[in-house]
């Protein structure tokens, strides 16, 4: 089979079977996450990034190329989750930055949007690595300009490119010492493989299951209801302390239509208008709670009460606008752990997503709380280094206002910054400020690892406590204390004056006591706050000042 050419209607199904293929393997690429830690995400955030544009496409009934390129460039932007997940949403933009201009895609085009893709997402990484993501995706558009000058058979030309690929993969333990230690791939290059790999087989002609999540949902649930009539008719409104997401409204009514029919769904603000006929009325109302309260709920029964006039829209409250003119400077933070979430708001935070460290948010989750935050200028603190760059793109993307990205990798970080802001003063002095201020906390994390590996020299064993610094790993012991005081040795020093300790969701508040009691007497002569966090997965969260 030789195949020349490839149409729009034909990509569309080449990147939904790359998407189901990521999506297959996202455990497994969670698995080769090089700190053995209960937080590997790349293949979550990988293919939370995709999907996202992998609904767009889905959704698009007869696409030509510069729609088809729009929904994935625009899906995977906005979705777009951890390091590895921007990467890929630049990628992809590069990619379709070339393939939108032509109605069908040749070897020759195909590579130039290799090469494409490639310089753009370099571009958006301030310090590229190799053995990377980026590595594999480099290796793959270098082998797509070899064949450009040897084949016009786009299977020939593919099948190398994912050959290429993989070959790079298995050399970046070679490039990146962590992962030769820890004995595994980079998961942000398998990853990219994944998808490489369900293009071509679908091009190729091996059947490829392209059902985006919600199709499925419908047809089992539709296999449930035999009734031959609808029996209720429900009539309600939800409503939210903000803004609903408009995707959350989409998939509710992707619900609705597998329990029944006439169904009107309408959103306002902080408000959906919803009408269904139905036969369960309890899973339509389960839902809907997960969307905010319910009120103005009717439900007749149509065969009772014979009531046979038409449906009809429920109005919808009006949103109170605000009368307050915006403030100059506001703040949008990350944090995961109810007493963290608090203490950021304390501090004056505007917004906090929840989340962080075991679930980083989409860079349309950060666009989303800056429009919530009534400031001209908002800064955003991602406390989490693998949600910088899904930060930093906000920060292009943001269009009503100015958004400044304070480069927070942790949350004692974000703390900082945020005790370090003074309103009086300039959007730029005020970034300069807490940006420096930022760089003289030391932070530390302690949690388990959850198997065996090499890392930094040390040996560690499934289960053991695990110190975690700004630079790696510093402490391993198999006592929690142990470990504690002995990471903190490392972070401790002449100048320090400061030792704070934020306990998770898994340490109770006396054991959390006695450790402080611990430190105190390590320490005699530094001050040791203790405050609730809330974290999970991390036992303390803590730094050094």
């Amino acid at each position: 089979m030789e195949i020349n050419t490839i149409k729009a209607s034909e990509f569309s199904k080449m990147f939904l079977a790359g998407s189901k293929y990521l999506e297959a393997n996202k455990d497994e690429i969670n698995e080769l996450n090089v700190f053995p830690v209960p937080d590997g995400d790349t293949g979550t955030n990988m293919t939370m990034t995709i999907m996202s544009a992998a609904k767009e496409v889905a959704a698009l009934e007869e696409p030509d190329m510069t729609t088809l390129c729009k929904a994935i460039s625009s899906g995977s932007l906005r979705g777009a989750r951890g390091n590895s997940g921007v990467i890929l949403s630049q990628l992809f933009r590069g990619f379709t930055k070339v393939a939108k201009t032509h109605d069908e895609l040749t070897v020759e085009i195909l590579a130039e949007a290799c090469q494409k893709s490639v310089e753009t997402a370099y571009k958006a990484v301030m310090k590229p690595k190799e053995g990377t993501i980026l590595t594999v995706a480099k290796a793959a558009a270098d082998k797509a300009n070899e064949m450009a000058d040897k084949t016009d058979d786009i299977i020939e030309f593919y099948e190398a490119v994912v050959a290429a690929a993989d070959e790079a993969l298995q050399m970046t333990p070679e490039m990146l010492p962590v992962l030769k230690q820890a004995g595994v791939v980079d998961s942000g290059g398998r990853g990219l493989l994944e998808v490489l790999k369900g293009g071509f087989d679908l091009l190729s002609g091996k059947e490829v299951d392209l059902s985006i999540e919600g199709s499925e949902k419908k047809e089992e649930a539709s296999k449930e209801i035999e009734m031959p009539k609808f029996l209720y008719r429900m009539s309600f409104v939800i409503k939210s302390t903000t803004t609903i997401n408009a995707k959350d409204v989409i998939d509710y009514k992707v619900y609705l239509e597998a329990l029944g029919e006439e169904i009107h769904v309408e959103q306002k603000n902080q408000y959906v208008s919803v009408i269904i006929m139905t036969n369960e009325p309890g899973r339509v109302i389960s839902k809907a709670t997960k969307l905010g309260t319910m009120s103005q709920v009717s439900m007749v029964n149509i065969v009772d009460d014979d009531v046979k006039e038409e449906s009809k829209v429920i109005p919808m409250p009006q949103k109170e606008e605000t009368q307050e003119p915006p403030k100059d400077m506001g703040f949008v933070t990350v944090a995961s752990g109810s007493g963290l979430v608090q203490i950021f708001k304390d501090l004056g935070a505007d917004y906090v997503i929840e989340g962080g460290q075991t679930m980083n948010p989409s860079t349309d989750d950060i666009l989303s709380a800056v429009e919530k935050v009534n400031a001209k200028t908002v800064f955003v603190l991602p406390n989490n280094k693998n949600i910088i760059l899904a930060a930093n793109q906000a920060e292009k993307l943001s269009k009503d206002k100015t958004v400044v990205v304070i480069p927070t990798k942790t949350l004692p970080q974000g703390i900082t910054a945020l005790i370090n802001f003074v309103p009086d003063q300039s959007v730029k002095e005020n970034q300069d400020r807490m940006t420096e201020e930022i760089a003289n906390v030391k932070s530390g994390e302690v949690t388990y690892a959850v198997r065996d590996t090499v890392i930094d020299d040390k040996e560690i064993s499934e289960g053991d406590y695990m110190g975690i610094g700004d630079a790696g790993i510093l402490a391993v012991k198999k006592d929690l204390t142990e470990v504690m005081l002995d990471m903190l040795d490392e972070m401790v020093d002449e100048d320090s004056a400061l030792i704070s300790l934020y306990y998770g969701a898994d340490v109770k508040k006396r054991d959390a006591n006695k450790m402080k009691k611990s430190v105190e007497e390590k320490y005699p002569s530094l001050d040791v706050e203790l405050q609730e966090g809330g974290q999970p997965v991390y036992y303390y969260v803590t730094s050094v000042e």
